[in-house]
């Protein structure tokens, strides 16, 4: 509406020059564009452009020509009159926000981050801008980060025009149907929006070789109209598919064929009676079970652009329901166009509304109960700076076509894509927990989830290495005379991504006492604090796995107090560990308790030394060594090395008793 009240100022304001060419010219150009006919329509304006002097039409008909090169997705073009239109002597806020959208279609995100800035100065509280921005961070970690499809040219079935829209057309996947606007379409006008020629429905066959053969016409399903978007029956017996009764003035709107086989033979397409007459009905979708019609309409009281709908029916041949929008979930105030409903029930649709990476962007949404979805976007390299739209599958499989502008052209391509196996490895080391040093010659045992179960020998470098699959949960335990069982967890649920995890075992040599840290009680006293309880919890966990082990908890005390008060102490806590353990689970004959009380001074290691430089390598803390020590702090940090529980391996044969 805004525009049509500026070209009548326009024109009140050329009348006194009488200047009725040029009011002639500027009605013939802003009617081919309220037609929709954008490619003639830059023409007509950059007509007016030149012939005027006045310098509001002018930077009127710089905008509007940037406007067509944006309507008819040339991005480039675009944005070299949005700049002029930005520079002008009456810019335009609206020439800077899409100055800075199609810079973005460049795939120029950081610029595109500053001249949607420079736009968010102008227009403070415009919600796209911040969206915009945010879509521009993203694409950016898309970019670096991309998913695992493999995209493909389909170089055998592409031309120098329009080709997108794709359809398999048998179940073997080796008949494709696809929309082209190239020179052996039947209808032979050209479309004034784009300044190609009518869209006609094409096939091409897979042979044997994989190669594509070259596209022809499929003669009975075109007109002299525009058609395309075919989407078929799950059997492949029936098609839909959008056919527009566009002239190069006018807008007829576009309706949903519909066609039945027997055999070989397509019945004559017939409308399907969805809407009214003056009501647009296009990109037809049906799902899997042939009850619902997914399409695309600009229906009034939808929520912006253009929507998706859907239609249902009860049975073959039977009507239509009333259509349902899909709601605020999928459709935004943006476009929502090229719907496809796989066999799993999730939604498949292009829009430009969401966040994106570039003009229209393909996203998946996943049914969340109700009439809720999840819309996720499917991201790089299947989304790219482009218009990336028209995604259809292989059943089963994550592998099909789809449509892409990716090439920097005005024109839609077609291209492959599949989502390779997940191949899944780990690659691991086992460590001697004291020294750090490799173990060769460990057993590695892979127990999964779905039954495997397999084991290696380490080599001199202590590695492993195993095959994995998808979805599967794995331990791996480690063992090796000498030492203790050793575990480590890993799996591959949840993963989209083929990866070779890491994994490092440690084995506890059972030669030396092995200390529990974190082992804690109040003062004087023997009961466990709460604190403790993650250590034991681990000790519990180290004795499942070494089922055959049998252990004796050591308590020691500082000198402090009296050796009989310290006795009983630490015989006590050790007893206290020895219930806990017992408590979960741990059979009694496999456990005994003892305390050493201040018998058992601790002997200064490596790892002491570390903590506490302060003392000597092969020192025992002594009270008379501690009482030689420097400062209160370095006595009392030496005494609470003393205070600690530890355990030490008895016997590596147990058997339960029954």
């Amino acid at each position: 509406m805004d525009k049509i009240i500026f070209r009548l100022i326009v024109l009140l304001l050329l009348l006194p020059a009488g200047l009725s060419a040029q009011k002639q010219k500027t009605e013939r150009a802003y009617a081919a564009f309220e037609a929709g006919s954008y490619f003639e329509a830059i023409d007509f304006f950059k007509d007016v452009y030149s012939k005027t002097r006045e310098k509001q039409l002018k930077a009127e008909m710089v905008f509007m020509v940037s406007e067509c090169y944006r309507l008819i997705n040339d991005p480039k073009n675009a944005e070299l009159w949005y700049k002029r239109s930005v520079r002008s002597p009456f810019p335009k806020p609206e020439a800077q926000y899409r100055l800075a959208e199609v810079t973005k279609k460049l795939g120029r995100y950081p610029q595109a981050i500053e001249e949607f800035r420079k736009y968010r100065q102008l227009v403070p509280g415009d919600p796209r801008t911040e969206q915009q921005i945010r879509a521009c961070e993203l694409a950016m970690e898309w970019q670096d980060s991309p998913e695992s499809y493999i995209v493909e040219e389909l170089k055998d079935a592409n031309s120098r025009d329009s080709d997108f829209g794709p359809a398999f057309a048998r179940d073997d996947y080796g008949l494709l149907w696809f929309t082209s606007s190239r020179d052996d379409a039947r209808g032979n006008k050209e479309h004034g929006a784009t300044g190609q020629s009518f869209t006609d429905i094409f096939e091409t066959r897979l042979d044997k070789k994989g190669k594509w053969s070259t596209p022809v016409p499929v003669d009975f399903m075109n007109s002299e109209f525009e058609d395309g978007t075919p989407s078929f029956s799950s059997d492949y017996t029936e098609v839909w598919f959008t056919r527009c009764e566009a002239g190069k003035r006018e807008k007829k709107g576009c309706v949903i064929m519909y066609s039945t086989r027997e055999g070989t033979r397509w019945a004559d397409p017939v409308k399907q009676e969805i809407l009214a007459d003056s009501l647009v009905a296009a990109h037809p979708a049906i799902s899997p079970d042939g009850q619902t019609l997914y399409f695309v309409s600009d229906i009034p009281g939808g929520m912006g652009g253009k929507d998706i709908y859907r239609v249902t029916r009860t049975s073959p041949g039977s009507p239509w329901s009333k259509p349902e929008n899909l709601g605020a979930d999928i459709n935004t105030r943006g476009d929502e166009l090229f719907p496809f409903m796989r066999e799993n029930g999730w939604l498949y649709f292009a829009s430009d509304g969401h966040i994106g990476m570039g003009g229209l962007d393909i996203f998946r949404a996943v049914p969340q109960g109700g009439d809720g979805w999840m819309v996720e976007n499917m991201r790089s390299p299947l989304n790219t700076y482009a218009d990336d739209f028209g995604i259809t599958f292989e059943k089963e499989a994550e592998k099909g076509v789809f449509s892409s502008s990716r090439k920097g052209r005005a024109v839609d391509d077609l291209y492959t894509f599949v989502m390779p196996p997940l191949v899944f490895s780990i690659t691991g080391l086992v460590k001697d927990e004291k020294t750090g040093q490799p173990v060769d010659g460990a057993t590695v045992q892979l127990i999964a989830s779905d039954g495997a179960n397999m084991q290696t020998e380490t080599g001199a470098a202590g590695d492993f290495k195993f095959s994995l699959r998808p979805e599967v949960d794995y331990i791996f335990l480690a063992s090796k005379q000498g030492f203790l069982n050793g575990k480590e967890k890993e799996t591959t649920r949840g993963q989209d991504k083929s990866r070779d995890f890491m994994a490092t075992i440690l084995l506890t040599p059972i030669d030396k006492p092995i200390e529990l840290p974190n082992i804690f009680y109040d003062f004087g006293k023997w009961d466990l604090r709460p604190e403790s309880m993650v250590s034991l919890d681990k000790l519990v966990e180290t004795l499942n796995d070494n089922p055959n082990v049998t252990i004796e908890l050591m308590s020691h005390t500082d000198s402090r107090d009296t050796e009989e008060y310290n006795m009983d102490l630490s015989q006590k806590r050790a007893q206290s560990v020895v219930d806990y353990l017992i408590a979960r689970g741990i059979a009694a004959d496999r456990l005994t308790a003892r305390g050493y009380g201040e018998t058992s001074p601790k002997v200064v290691d490596a790892v002491i030394l570390g903590d506490s430089p302060f003392l000597r390598e092969g020192a025992i803390l002594t009270e008379q060594y501690i009482n030689s020590l420097a400062s209160e702090e370095q006595k009392e940090i030496a005494h609470q090395i003393n205070r600690r529980t530890e355990f030490r391996v008895l016997r590596t044969d147990y058997e339960p008793v029954d």
